[in-house]
């Protein structure tokens, strides 16, 4: 389905939820499932001891779950605003989850499993060592990584919405936000640099 037609079904499903149609947010949820799963791979390359706990289809059930209770009280007013809504219900679920287990008491931060699933084979799970000063900064980058991201303007966090949470190409987002590609290359640009120096040059996926 073209880029165009993605848009309108999108819009005219938000026109639905206006109107308390329950069935367009699920469409929406429907329609946000692909993308989510993408960008869900995308992300837990960067939380390597959260995927010993938690599969991809777990962080986008997860998600998912989050993203349709918010449509209930948000409601987005462009496809845009919707893939921005989105991207925002995953990433939290990615920080909570590294938050839930590997915090001062979480399970991952206490117990290592021996042997394949640790969900599976209770059995096979003993006592391991507190996380490691190179996974706590590691889970330290990816929060500030987010964080930075929220501090961008908000041009330049729409581009940057877009483009790497939702990993859609440069003409994609242009078409969208109405504005010329050179713009989106210009703010995405910009984004990348500002976080490049917030972050004192380093990326968590590195």
């Amino acid at each position: 389905m073209s880029s165009e037609n993605q848009t309108i079904l999108i819009e005219g499903w938000i026109a639905r939820l206006k109107t308390g149609d329950d069935q367009a947010r699920k469409e929406l949820i429907n329609c946000a499932c692909e993308r989510l799963t993408r960008l869900s791979r995308k992300m837990l390359r960067g939380f390597h001891r959260v995927k010993r706990w938690e599969t991809t289809d777990d962080v986008v059930q997860n998600a998912l779950m989050r993203l349709y209770r918010t449509l209930a009280d948000v409601q987005p007013a462009t496809a845009v605003e919707f893939y921005r809504l989105a991207a925002t219900n995953i990433r939290r679920e990615l920080l909570d989850l590294a938050k839930h287990y590997y915090g001062p008491q979480g399970l991952g931060a206490n117990y290592a499993s021996v042997d394949g699933d640790a969900k599976q084979q209770p059995a096979l799970v003993e006592r391991a060592p507190a996380t490691s000063a190179e996974d706590d900064g590691r889970l330290e980058a990816w929060a500030k990584f987010h964080e930075q991201v929220e501090q961008l303007s908000d041009e330049d966090k729409e581009v940057f919405d877009l483009l790497w949470y939702q990993q859609l190409p440069q003409s994609e987002a242009a078409q969208l936000l109405n504005i010329s590609e050179r713009t989106v290359k210009r703010r995405w640009a910009s984004a990348r640099l500002k976080l490049h120096e917030a972050l004192g040059g380093q990326s968590p996926e590195s």
